[in-house]
């Protein structure tokens, strides 16, 4: 069973890494749109883009903690 739960936490992983980088890909896709739109609104797109960046990175780094601590314990 060691090894079926090593799997299964490099594949929950892996899940995680990718979803957050199409995530983070659209947020600065849509962000480089809309300053293209409007230049000089580019210093509150800029500013209302940090705050999902921040949450998204913080839900990929706790489901890799999750995953290394499903393989530890």
């Amino acid at each position: 069973m060691e090894g079926l739960s090593v799997f299964g936490a490099a594949i929950g992983a892996g899940l995680s890494v990718i979803g957050a980088a199409i995530g983070i890909g659209k947020i600065f896709a849509s962000a480089a749109e809309a300053t293209a739109r409007q230049p000089e609104a580019a210093n509150e797109i800029r500013t209302t883009v940090n705050l999902p960046l921040f949450l998204l990175e913080g839900v990929a780094i706790i489901s890799l903690v999750v995953c290394i601590l499903a393989v530890v314990l």
